[in-house]
């Protein structure tokens, strides 16, 4: 849990928002689109659709790429992707998992795998690392929503199995299975949230120095510039002394 919480920490304090702001949203658009094409055009019937569009306004993601996305899945001129989930060892023996969706496995896989060469890791087979994370739902809201025993309440009552409350705000998970119903619960009870999405939760992590955290963000970052890659997750962990020098 914690290394997956500190890297959105780490995102916001290398401040790249900005500047990968653009390939977030073409990223996010293709999430939409192919979530629209296997399903329902429309999020109230599309619970993966419903999950990505939240996701998409949760970064302020015009509404007009939204709808040009979904609209793309029905005009029929939508590519066709591939979801493909990559493994592999990171700098300091982190496990790292990529996620990508692809119209041309053969590229992505290359990609990949000269990536992790590239920034001191390597790939490895399906399942090498995955054992070390288990798939969640992964819900949050922002402190002013409520106190630590309010928002864990709600989380009870809608479902969820977890809940982690801080200054900063409260992050619930719950199933992955259970994702949809969980946050529309939630959505009753505490509004809207600020993200809703699926993560994967390391259920052990790899302890990183100021170096190690500095060449496992290189070769985050090198991974999350490949157009085919929608998400990156990694099982380290750093002091605060540490992430406070990033």
């Amino acid at each position: 849990m914690a290394g997956h919480s500190k890297w959105a920490n780490i995102q916001h304090r290398k401040g790249r928002q900005d500047s990968i702001r653009s390939k977030l949203f073409s990223k996010l658009s293709k999430e939409i689109t192919v979530a629209a094409k296997m399903g329902d055009p429309d999020p109230d019937k599309n619970p993966r659709l419903r999950l990505a569009v939240k996701e998409a306004k949760a970064v302020s993601m015009p509404k007009d790429n939204i709808e040009r996305a979904i609209k793309k899945s029905i005009g029929g001129d939508a590519d066709t992707y591939e979801e493909i989930r990559y493994e592999g060892y990171g700098p300091g023996g982190v496990a790292v998992i990529v996620e990508a969706m692809t119209d041309n496995r053969n590229r992505t896989a290359s990609n990949v795998r000269s990536t992790f060469a590239k920034n001191g890791g390597n790939l490895g087979e399906t399942g090498s690392v995955g054992f070390m994370f288990e798939k969640k739902g992964e819900i949050t809201y922002p402190a002013s929503v409520g106190d630590a025993d309010s928002v864990m309440l709600a989380a009870i009552e809608a479902g969820a199995e977890d809940v982690e409350s801080s200054d900063e705000g409260h992050v619930i998970w719950c199933a992955d299975t259970d994702l949809n119903e969980v946050s529309n619960a939630l959505e009753t009870a505490l509004g809207e949230s600020t993200s809703t999405k699926f993560v994967w939760q390391p259920s052990t992590t790899t302890e990183l120095d100021l170096d190690g955290m500095q060449k496992l963000m290189k070769l985050i970052d090198a991974l999350e510039d490949d157009d085919d890659v929608q998400r990156v997750t990694a099982n380290f962990e750093a002091s605060d002394d540490v992430m406070n020098q990033l």
